[in-house]
């Protein structure tokens, strides 16, 4: 295949990846919204728990009929990964719990010079000036956009910190044990889905009910409500799937810097379907802003010394320069 060939085809597919995670991340917040807004399910993270119960069935059914193959990833990465994943959903709850919007939305927009400092470290990825500019734009247009009223204590800066370091770390992991262990998507949530579902299952009404002081054995089920639950739960296979192909294909910092794009989808679905005073001047000027920034990031990153892996060269002795001109030295790159 041409390599011009070659190129449209991952333009393709990346863009098809995109579009797929950006379709399902906003229809299950439009649905959740219901869920929780109209119809009283506010038992989140035993929500994401059947949202893992589901993509678990779903990986399930691909194994028997052999679109997934059989595959390794060490029980002490998966603990890690655990651990990192259901941090970021408990933090990111007792965050909104604790704190401001305004504040919240703030830790939110910190998760992306958070990662860039994950891959600046472990991937010795170097950043051009262009690129730090776009980044920054994004997150200037998303707080224009979002963070209202600001106020911080003590223990809402924790669970803040908690949800935003885990959140970069899970995120990290997956495009980390994609490269290392050659596991496709499918692949990695067979492995992950099981035992988030399992864990967050076993917290999950515990926690939700520390937070609300509600039961979820004692809600009102009905026939509506079962069918957004059971929507929530299909919506999620494709959120959950496309967030691994994404970050397996992309890094943790473009799926960041991209993802503000569904904050933005979400503010226009939400002025339309909830709320018609949302919508106002300074929210449409963040709004130009942070697609700027995107676009302005999309190029920047794209181009040559963008955003690259710093190459080192081991240095050589006097004789090899001298005795033998075909052999430089190897030369490495971190």
């Amino acid at each position: 295949m041409a390599p011009g060939s070659k190129a449209n085809k991952k333009a393709t597919v990346d863009a098809a990846a995109w579009m797929f995670n950006v379709v399902t991340s906003v229809g299950i917040i439009i649905v959740n919204k219901a869920l929780m807004a109209t119809y009283g399910f506010s038992f989140a993270t035993t929500l994401t728990g059947l949202h893992f119960a589901t993509t678990t069935l779903m990986t399930l059914v691909l194994r028997c009929l052999g679109y997934i193959q059989p595959s390794h990833l060490p029980f002490t990465e998966l603990l890690k990964f655990i651990l990192f994943a259901n941090f970021s959903i408990v933090g990111m709850n007792v965050s909104l719990m604790w704190n401001s919007v305004g504040f919240y939305q703030i830790a939110k927009l910190s998760m992306i010079p958070v990662a860039c400092l994950l891959e600046v470290v472990f991937d010795k990825i170097r950043y051009s000036r262009d690129t730090k500019l776009s980044i920054g734009l994004v997150l200037v247009g998303v707080g224009v956009c979002t963070v209202t009223d600001v106020s911080v204590n003590t223990k809402g800066f924790v669970a803040a910190f908690v949800a935003v370091w885990s959140t970069a770390l899970q995120q990290y992991y997956v495009h980390y044990l994609q490269r290392k262990y050659s596991l496709t998507s499918f692949n990695l949530l067979g492995h992950t889905a099981p035992a988030q579902a399992a864990t967050l299952l076993i917290v999950g009404p515990f926690l939700d009910f520390w937070l609300t002081e509600k039961r979820v054995d004692m809600y009102d089920y009905n026939v509506v409500s079962l069918m957004f639950i059971t929507l929530s739960c299909t919506i999620a296979i494709g959120t959950n799937l496309s967030q691994f192909i994404c970050i397996g294909r992309f890094t943790a910092v473009s799926f960041q810097v991209l993802g503000h794009m569904k904050t933005i989808l979400v503010l226009t679905m939400g002025f339309f379907f909830f709320d018609r005073d949302g919508l106002n001047l300074h929210v449409v000027l963040g709004m130009i802003i942070a697609v700027l920034g995107m676009i302005w990031y999309g190029n920047a990153s794209s181009k040559p010394g963008g955003k690259e892996k710093k190459s080192y060269s081991l240095p050589t002795t006097r004789q090899q320069k001298n005795g033998d001109d075909s052999d430089e030295g190897p030369r490495l790159k971190a």
